[in-house]
């Protein structure tokens, strides 16, 4: 694939505001043809600009608690960390890992309704991850500011 130009951007970020918008809304927002847009999706696709597709789920109460974890490990060597990102991988549990810079080489972000339930995931999942170190958690106590892209005018 080609560099990504301004029509690929404006795809992209439609699909980011929502991934369910047809192709033929999509091609009308950025001026093509639906077959000349959904070549562009494809070729996105096949590139791996454009990954996959998910669906951001709201607990049934909608009173989840994130949970922030920073995790070190034992060392940082390249195989002990494509173990470690390879068992995260096998929990849905976890919504986000990323590796950092600084004193933990990773945080990871959670959702739970309880105490009781971060429990079992700390019991069952954190601390059975290969070569952890230290977990470090912080609950949150209230979402200030989540982003999404927003949509042109």
């Amino acid at each position: 694939m080609s560099a990504i130009d301004a029509t690929d951007r404006d795809i992209i970020r439609l699909l980011r505001l929502n991934a369910r918008m047809s192709n033929a809304k999509i091609a009308a927002e950025v001026g093509l043809s639906p077959s000349a847009c959904l070549r562009r999706i494809n070729l996105l696709e096949k590139a791996g600009v454009i990954k996959g597709y998910t669906a951001l789920i709201e607990s049934a109460g909608g009173n989840t608690i994130a949970v922030i974890i920073n995790i070190t490990l034992e060392r940082q060597t390249e195989d002990h960390l494509n173990r470690f990102e390879a068992a995260i991988r096998k929990h849905p549990e976890i919504r986000e890992c990323f590796l950092m810079t600084g004193d933990s080489d990773y945080l990871l972000r959670v959702e739970v309704e309880s105490a009781l339930e971060f429990e079992r995931i700390h019991k069952e999942i954190l601390s059975a991850l290969p070569g952890v170190l230290r977990i470090h958690s912080s609950f949150s106590i209230r979402n200030v500011l989540a982003t999404r892209p927003k949509a042109r005018r």
